[in-house]
């Protein structure tokens, strides 16, 4: 089983996008999903998470401020509305859900059922 990300598209700096994250069937209604992104030649970095309940959201330094991590349970969703968006945050964009609950929110290996991506390109 994997999620769904999509809304990506190309934007000029200081724009904005809205990514979604969808869960077929409701599978992961009780787990934290994360956003991560990945540039080209980089890793893999955390951008966002939230918990289960949507009350408690988690964010990389970079982004703090100008992103927001939401969620619709009912349309087993999760949103990631991108304001003031830098050439820096161009990559592609992958959510996943978080299967281990010993390692916190900003680990990569935390999670699993990755979607498959969805490119932001941010020009200057």
């Amino acid at each position: 089983v994997q999620l769904q990300a999509s809304g990506g598209g190309l934007v000029q700096a200081g724009g904005s996008l809205q990514l979604a994250c969808t869960a077929p069937l409701r599978t992961f209604d009780y787990n934290t999903i994360g956003w991560f992104r990945q540039a080209p030649g980089k890793g893999r970095e955390f951008v966002a998470a939230v918990t289960d309940s949507g009350r408690v959201t988690y964010y990389a330094g970079s982004v703090k401020g100008r992103f927001t991590i939401s969620r619709d349970r009912p349309k087993s969703t999760t949103y990631l509305q991108m304001n003031l968006l830098k050439p820096d945050d161009t990559a592609v964009y992958y959510c996943g859900v978080k299967v281990n609950f010993l390692k916190n929110e900003s680990e990569e290996r935390a999670y699993k059922h990755w979607g498959q991506g969805t490119q932001v390109t941010v020009s200057s």
